[in-house]
C-alpha cells in the first residue's frame, strides 16, 4: 500500500501564518494606500477569531516587512515598503546554492543590457568622461583578464546612476555583497578557452558613438563572459 495515498497532506503552516496571510489579503481586498489606517487590533480579532497575541505577531511580521508602521494617535497605517532594503537583508552569498548565484547574475545581465534607451537618453559628456576616467585606471585587457572588483563596482554602478532610477541603484549595491563574494571565492579563478570580449572601454566607445542596439549587444558580450568564468559556460 502507498502510504502517500492514504493520508490527507496536513496544513502545517502556524496559526501566525494564517493570519499573516489574511492580513495581506484584507489589505488588497480594501485597495488601501500608502497613508490609509488599516483595521484596529480589536476589528482584527473579532473578525479573524483569534486571539490578539496571534494579531499582533502577524501586524509584527507585516512591520519588519515593511508594509506597515505604528503612527502616535492614529494605529497602523500602510507605508511604501522597501523592496530591496528588505530583501538585501537575507542576502547573504555564503549561504546561496551555485544555482542561485547564476540566477542572481542573469538577472544582472538582464537588466543591464536592458538599461541601453535609458542610459543613452539621459548620459551627458560629463558621463563619457568619468567612465574614460574609470576605465583610464584598469589594466590592460586581455581575453582572459579576471576583473578587478573596485573597478567592476565603479564602472557599473556609474551605469546604473546615469539612469537616474533609483531602484535599480538599490539592486545594484543589494549585489555587491555578491560581487565581493565571488571575487574572494576563487570562482573567477578557472582557465578559459581563449575568446575575444566586449571590455569596459569598448563600452564606453559605444556610448558615445553607437546605439542603444550596439550597446545591448556589447553588454550581453562583455557579461557573458563573467558568467564563463563563473559557472563553465564554456
Amino acid at each position: 500500500m502507498d502510504i502517500k495515498n492514504t493520508f490527507t497532506t496536513l496544513d502545517t503552516s502556524s496559526l501566525v501564518d494564517k493570519v499573516e496571510l489574511n492580513l495581506v489579503e484584507l489589505l488588497r481586498q480594501r485597495k488601501l494606500k500608502v497613508g490609509d489606517l488599516i483595521p484596529k487590533e480589536i476589528e482584527l480579532v473579532e473578525a479573524l477569531g483569534v486571539s490578539r497575541t496571534v494579531i499582533r505577531e502577524a501586524l509584527t511580521r507585516l512591520k519588519t516587512m515593511g508594509l506597515i508602521e505604528s503612527k502616535k494617535k492614529k494605529g497602523s497605517v500602510i507605508t511604501s515598503p522597501d523592496i530591496f532594503g528588505t530583501l538585501s537583508k537575507s542576502m547573504n552569498p555564503y549561504v546561496l546554492s551555485q544555482e542561485t548565484l547564476r540566477e542572481m547574475f542573469e538577472i544582472r545581465l538582464v537588466l543591464e543590457i536592458g538599461m541601453a534607451d535609458f542610459i543613452f537618453q539621459k548620459i551627458t559628456k560629463e558621463d563619457i568622461e568619468e567612465l574614460r576616467e574609470i576605465v583610464s585606471k584598469e589594466p590592460p585587457l586581455t581575453e582572459h583578464h579576471l576583473f578587478n572588483i573596485e573597478h567592476e563596482i565603479a564602472f557599473h554602478g556609474k551605469l546604473y546612476a546615469i539612469t537616474g532610477n533609483e531602484t535599480l541603484k538599490k539592486f545594484q549595491n543589494m549585489l555587491l555583497p555578491v560581487f565581493d563574494y565571488v571575487h574572494n571565492s576563487g570562482l573567477l579563478k578557472k582557465q578559459l578557452h581563449q575568446r575575444k570580449f566586449v571590455s569596459h572601454k569598448g563600452l564606453v566607445d559605444i556610448l558615445e558613438d553607437g546605439s542603444p542596439e550596439l550597446f545591448r549587444n556589447g553588454m550581453r558580450n562583455h557579461l557573458e563572459n563573467h558568467f564563463a568564468r563563473l559557472f563553465d559556460t564554456n
